[in-house]
């Protein structure tokens, strides 16, 4: 598998679990926005064949919800 093929596979990935986990988070709209913000430009960089901006967009989106989870703005939204 050539590194161009790897760093797809790793994008979407990372881009399929992001999306799944963010469908139960609920708080700050701030830090939702600039998460799906994240996720498309990711797509956009990916339409583009520039994968190494459309994986580290992935990478931010993922700690912007790490970062709000942890500092208490982002919340596991409950049933």
């Amino acid at each position: 598998m050539s590194v161009e093929e790897e760093l797809i596979n790793e994008t979407v990935k990372w881009m399929k679990n992001l999306e799944n986990r963010i469908e139960g988070i609920d708080g700050d709209r701030r830090f939702l926005d600039n998460i799906k913000a994240y996720i498309s430009d990711s797509r956009y960089f990916m339409e583009k064949g520039d994968f190494v901006r459309a994986f580290e967009c992935v990478i931010w989106a993922w700690a912007w919800l790490e970062i709000g989870l942890d500092v208490g703005k982002l919340r596991h939204a409950t049933p």
